[in-house]
Parts: structure tokens; C-alpha cells; sequence
């Protein structure tokens, strides 16, 4: 096999066009065979496989900086730099990050996870490198569906108007129809415009031009310019990027590695400021299963890599629960919408898309888009509900101040994903939303521990007009006890237990937790309140007061950071009553990827470790 004699990259600057293409074969197969056990990020892996070979074949990757934008196309990158004997620790905790990492090993130059931000990196990384008077490329790269994000734009145009030499961006275009626009005309074009030649040529012609007079010199470089684009029109797309400041090559097939390779080592040798190569791939390359359903496949758990077929159990989770209950309450309701940032299928809209397509609305990677969209809508008597990860929110704070609110408008937030995530790691864990919600005026936070429960506050929120209300669930399996239908009651806390002395208050899913805990203590011979709090701002503080002054221990129970949550703010208010008052949560440190439980553990978030800690305070 070539994989296995691929124990450092540069091995891969001497194979043969023929044993490229054997490798790109061996490095999918190797793809699907782990990732069929870790889950993770299949598809957009599979489609990059080609033209990473084409780079490392090429390139020097410790002195040619390549940044890969969210990382989640990298597998193959990962596996040819130096980790394909600890491939099948991916994801997994203490193994390999599903995304680039500066601590994992010097060839990712970048630490990623969220879309849109390579563009902006490697353009840092080259100023870097002129400042201090280094050589090497800086390469970005970059998939289409990133191109929606408002940095990816910003960095583009900075590029442009810097013109930074040796600095390239593969565009990985995998939504266009390669048999459309790559052809044999196009190959040769692609290869003229890359060439030294040409790009000499138009430089001296340039160059010439200065001895005209200004206003001939205007029009005859008008003339030229206008000329080339007509050329390019007819057979280049996205002729926007020549007017950024970019030379644009493409589009080229993304899985022929001889054309990339020739592409590449034109591009690699002339100076003519930044370099935009559009190349075209398939998502799920060499993997029928994935060809066929690259959306299901783009991110997937565990599955059978014979027929990929996935492993799950078929209970329904937070965000299938909140997609159905949207449905019937926007077939109620007309003036409900659904909006999502190009995650449609893993927050749960899918249904709503499909059953409401004129009111759904799918902006892209644009969270700071969305919400001030949702925030116009709201202006005009349209109850905007908007379904964004925890960890994805976070890019939008200033929107949700600014633009909701402040004036306050009836947006909603479904803030999927809010706590541990698990395997995705410390870019995706949705451990700060309420850190950054708490402190915002005229927002409600609420928080379900079980299926029922979302689907009241959903109803709640959908008739609620006096401000934005963010609701927060997390990954997984909802719970759904059809004994436990509690109507949800806005600003009331919930009493599941009386006791004496110590309390232990609950938030959302963390009931679960201290439900456990409150067995636990009884079990020590102690008799602990139990309380929830669904309605996590503003704060029950009638329900406070009660634990306050009957209580000389109160417990907090929350699944988010314990800097600025909600324990905090109850602090704060039982901070009257002579009682001391402990937060449990997460720590102040970013957590690694792994097993939920396993992480849970690690950093003592558990039922055990948390009674443990309470017995010692309140020795029976």
C-alpha cells in the first residue's frame, strides 16, 4: 500500500501521477473505515482527499502555511501529516481533534471550528511573514458553502487591497456540476491564465501603458479589462473575484490530480499578488452511501460502512422535538417563521421547510444576518423563531443586544446544542450561551428538562409580543416521561422536593443531574429541596427567598460555565440571606473532545462527585 509508506509528507513529493491516484483510493477508504466507528465529518472529508494530495504533493507544509477553513474537510490532511497510526482515535477523548489544531501537530497551522475564518488566518500568517522576512506560500482553503459568511468577505477585500504575494485560496466548490463548466476549452484556459506568460504579458502591457497620456491610459486599460472579463464571462464564473483584487483560475476539476497538480505548480511560481483557484468536488468522493446523501453524511454518528446505514436508536431528540412542535404551531399561527444558518437538517427545520417553504429561510453561514433579519421581520408583526447552535450564537452577540434587544422585538431563539456536545470538542461545546444572554435587559432565558416541557415554552413563546426570549436544550435524546406534563408557568420555579437545611436549584437538563444528587443525599441521611428553575431570567426570587431563609446551604446545578451563569446571578440575589451559597458547572477552562460522560467525569460534573462534595460540607 503508498499509505503506509507515507510516514512523513515529503515521501509524497516523489510518487508518480499513478500512485497519487492509488493513494487518494487507500486515504478514502482509510476515511470511511474509522470514521464509520468515531462518527464525524465523512463527506466534506472525502470530496477534499484529491487536491490535499495535489498540495502536499507540491508544497511544503511547514513552510507553506495552509489553513483549512472549520477544519471538517481535513480528515485526509490529517492523516497524511504524520497521524494515520492514531487515526482511529478520532474524535475520541485524548485522540485526534475532528478539526485542525495548533497542539495537535505543527502541519495544522491554524486552530479551527467555526466556518469562515481561513481567509482572514492565512492572510494574518502571511503579513507575519513579510514582516519578518520569511519565504513559504500562505494557502487558505475554503469551501463554498463558508463563502456565505461576512468575515470570509471582509478578508477577500482586505486581500485584495494588500495584494500579497505567494498567498492562494482553494476555493472548494462542491454544489456545481463539474461535467457543466470543466471541459477541455476550460482546462486550457485555466492553464493560460495560470501561466507565466500570460500573466507577464499583461504586466508589460500595463506597464507600457504608463507612457500614454492619463486619460488614453484610463480608457485603453478599461478597454483591456473590460475585454478579458468578456473572455472570462463567456467561460469563467465569479468574475467578483477579480474584482477584489484576486487573479481568479478555474473552475477545475477537484479530483483530476493531474490538472491540479499542473494548476498548482503555475500558480506556485508567479508573482502576481493573491491567487483564487476555484476547483469543483463531489462531497462524499469514492463513497457511494455518501455521493448519494452528502447532506446525511456531512456529519454522522457511527454507521455501517458497508451500506452506511447509521446506528442509532431512534428515540427522538431535543431538535427533532422542537421542528415538529414549530410545525404545528406555525400551522396555527401564520405569522410564525423559521430561520437557520445552513444547518436546516440539525436543528430540526427540515419539517418546517418542507410543510412552510415561503417562511423558511436558510441565510447561510451569516449568524449576524440572521438575527437582524429575524429582527426586521419582528418590526412588521412576524414572530420570527430562529434556530442557531449555542456555540454558532455566540458570533451574534451584538445583534441580539443591538438589533432585538434593545428595541425589544419578539424574536425567538432556539439555542440548540447548549452544553457538552461531546465528540466536536471545545469549538462546538455550547458552554457560554448563558454567560452571554444573562446579562442582556428585556431577554427571557428558558431552559426544558424533558420533551414536554420545550413543547409548552415553545407555545409560550410563540404568543409572547413584550421581547426576545431565548430557549436552550442541549444535544441528544429529549427525555419524555408522559407522567411528567407539568404545564410551563413563566417566571416560576418548580418545588420537586422540600427538605431542610441545604437546597440543590436546578436548571433546565442539569435537573437530571440533581435529581440524582437529591437521591444521593437522601440516601447520607440528609433532606435536601429540590428545585427547577425553567425560567432562567428573570429569576423566581419568591422561590429564592423561601430556600434562603430556611436553608444554611444552597446548591447550584448548571450545564454551562460557571462564570456569569445563572448560579452566579443567584449568588448574587441570596447574597441578603445568611446562606452560602456554591456553584457547580463547568470550570474555567476550555473542555477537550470525548465522550459526554466521559468529559462529564473528567471534570466532576457527576452525581457522585457532586454529592460527595456536599456530604463533606453537611456531615450527617
Amino acid at each position: 500500500m503508498i499509505l503506509e509508506r507515507i510516514t512523513d509528507p515529503k515521501v509524497i513529493k516523489e510518487l508518480n501521477p499513478n500512485e497519487l491516484q492509488l493513494l487518494a483510493k487507500e486515504v478514502r477508504a482509510r476515511i470511511v473505515e474509522v470514521v464509520s466507528h468515531t462518527g464525524g465529518h465523512l463527506a466534506p472529508s472525502l470530496g477534499a482527499v484529491d487536491f490535499t494530495i495535489a498540495l502536499l504533493h507540491l508544497f511544503d507544509p511547514l513552510k507553506d502555511r495552509i489553513v483549512w477553513d472549520v477544519g471538517h474537510q481535513s480528515y485526509g490532511w490529517k492523516i497524511l501529516t504524520g497521524r494515520n497510526a492514531r487515526f482511529e482515535t478520532l474524535r475520541t477523548y485524548g485522540g485526534i481533534s475532528g478539526f485542525t489544531n495548533r497542539d495537535e501537530s505543527p502541519y495544522d497551522a491554524f486552530s479551527t471550528g467555526h466556518s469562515s475564518t481561513s481567509i482572514s488566518a492565512a492572510l494574518g500568517i502571511a503579513c507575519a511573514r513579510d514582516l519578518a522576512a520569511e519565504t513559504g506560500h500562505c494557502i487558505a482553503v475554503i469551501g463554498d458553502g463558508a463563502l456565505t459568511g461576512g468575515i470570509s468577505f471582509e478578508a477577500l477585500n482586505h486581500t485584495g487591497h494588500l495584494q500579497k504575494d505567494k498567498f492562494i485560496v482553494i476555493l472548494n466548490d462542491n454544489a456545481m456540476s463539474i461535467s457543466k463548466n470543466v471541459g477541455g476549452l476550460q482546462k486550457h484556459m485555466a492553464r493560460m491564465m495560470a501561466s507565466r506568460s500570460y500573466n507577464t504579458l499583461k504586466r508589460q502591457i500595463w506597464d507600457l501603458s504608463g507612457s500614454l497620456p492619463s486619460s488614453i491610459r484610463r480608457r485603453f486599460i478599461y478597454g483591456a479589462q473590460k475585454l478579458e472579463e468578456s473572455m472570462m464571462n463567456i467561460l469563467i464564473p465569479n468574475i467578483i473575484f477579480e474584482d477584489l483584487g484576486f487573479k481568479y483560475v478555474g473552475p477545475i476539476d477537484g479530483h483530476d490530480i493531474d490538472h491540479l497538480v499542473s494548476i498548482l505548480k503555475r500558480v506556485k511560481n508567479f508573482m502576481v499578488g493573491p491567487v483564487l483557484i476555484h476547483v469543483v468536488t463531489q462531497k462524499g468522493k469514492g463513497y457511494a452511501p455518501a455521493e448519494k446523501n452528502a447532506s446525511l453524511f456531512h456529519g454522522i454518528g457511527p454507521f455501517e460502512a458497508k451500506n452506511g446505514k447509521p446506528l442509532c436508536s431512534g428515540k427522538e431528540s431535543w431538535c427533532e422535538i422542537m421542528g415538529k412542535s414549530l410545525v404545528r404551531l406555525a400551522e396555527k399561527q401564520e405569522n410564525i417563521t423559521a430561520i437557520t444558518a445552513a444547518m436546516a437538517t440539525g436543528t430540526g427545520l427540515s419539517p418546517f421547510e418542507q410543510r412552510f417553504p415561503s417562511r423558511f429561510f436558510d441565510v447561510g453561514i451569516a449568524e449576524q444576518h440572521a438575527v437582524t433579519l429575524a429582527a426586521g421581520m419582528a418590526t412588521k408583526g412576524i414572530k420570527p423563531f430562529v434556530a442557531i447552535y449555542s456555540t454558532f450564537l455566540q458570533r451574534a452577540l451584538d445583534q441580539i443586544i443591538h438589533d432585538v434587544a434593545l428595541p425589544r422585538l419578539p424574536v425567538v431563539f432556539c439555542i440548540d446544542r447548549a452544553g457538552l456536545v461531546g465528540e466536536d470538542g471545545a469549538t462546538h461545546h455550547g458552554a457560554f450561551d448563558l454567560a452571554f444572554l444573562n446579562f442582556i435587559p428585556n431577554l427571557v432565558i428558558l431552559s426544558p428538562h424533558n420533551a414536554h416541557e420545550l413543547e409548552a415554552m415553545l407555545e409560550w413563546a410563540a404568543s409572547y409580543m413584550d421581547g426576545p426570549v431565548a430557549i436552550r436544550y442541549p444535544r441528544g435524546t429529549a427525555p419524555c416521561d408522559p407522567k411528567d406534563k407539568a404545564e410551563f408557568h413563566f417566571n416560576q420555579a418548580v418545588f420537586h422536593h422540600n427538605g431542610e437545611g441545604i437546597a440543590l436549584v436546578t436548571t433546565g437538563n442539569a435537573f437530571q443531574l440533581g435529581e440524582q444528587v437529591w437521591k444521593n443525599l437522601k440516601q447520607a441521611g440528609l433532606n435536601p429541596y429540590l428545585l427547577r428553575f425553567p425560567c432562567l431570567k428573570p429569576l423566581d426570587e419568591e422561590a429564592l427567598s423561601v430556600v434562603g431563609t430556611s436553608c444554611h446551604h444552597v446548591y447550584t446545578i448548571e450545564n454551562g460555565s460557571m462564570i456569569g451563569g445563572i448560579g452566579s446571578r443567584i449568588s448574587q440575589l441570596l447574597s441578603k440571606y445568611p446562606v452560602i451559597v456554591q456553584n457547580f458547572g463547568y470550570p474555567d477552562e476550555f473542555i477537550p473532545h470525548g465522550k459526554t460522560e466521559l468529559l462529564l467525569e473528567q471534570i466532576g460534573f457527576t452525581a457522585d462527585k457532586l454529592s460527595e462534595l456536599i456530604i463533606q460540607d453537611n456531615p450527617a
